[in-house]
């Protein structure tokens, strides 16, 4: 291990430690990081955020439809990760018309299951598998945690990003041996 990844790993166990909060951690230093080593444009990157937001002021604006789902809107050069959960079929695909007609959503990735609105204990489990695998993602060589983005939705792991194959390749193997992990779903853009 690198004095870099030793000191990464070291950083982000001591935050944690102290803090209680894994997430909050990782994410933290990987976000701050990341903006130099993302591939997507500044505009790309915007975009993606205002494709989130848009996409989650849809949701809230519909009160009835609030109160039956939940979901989570993950965008990446314009291509949205939809997870959560809608009680029915109908509610589903209202969910994901919403998404396809923002403007400037170019594919949009339906991984919303029928069922009830998960419970809290089961999201902050996803967190922590979340954590979990961005962790070992800043810790390797090979993967590359600063192009990846990590979402997990009862314990399967989506992994965004433009990258490699060779990466991609890395990323996932990462992402299957972390504990927890049920499921990796590579949703790539591959740059070579």
């Amino acid at each position: 291990m690198s004095k870099y990844n030793l000191y990464i790993f070291l950083l982000l166990f001591s935050t944690t430690i102290l803090s209680g909060c894994a997430a909050v951690a990782v994410t933290g230093v990987a976000a701050g990081a990341s903006v130099a080593a993302d591939k997507r444009t500044t505009g790309t990157v915007i975009e993606d955020q205002s494709i989130e937001l848009k996409a989650t002021e849809a949701i809230f604006s519909n009160k009835e439809l609030r109160k039956m789902i939940h979901v989570n809107f993950t965008s990446f050069n314009t291509i949205v990760l939809v997870t959560g959960e809608a009680p029915t079929e109908e509610l589903r695909q209202t969910v994901i018309e919403l998404v396809r007609n923002i403007q400037k959503v170019t594919s949009v990735h339906n991984e919303i299951t029928i069922a009830g609105p998960s419970s809290f204990i089961s999201r902050s489990s996803d967190s922590v598998i979340t954590s979990k695998v961005k962790t070992k993602l800043v810790t390797d060589k090979q993967a590359t945690a600063l192009s990846t983005k990590v979402v997990t939705e009862k314990g399967v792991v989506y992994l965004m990003g433009l990258i490699t194959r060779e990466q991609a390749d890395a990323a996932t193997e990462l992402a299957r041996k972390t504990g927890g992990v049920q499921k990796v779903v590579r949703l790539f853009q591959y740059i070579d």
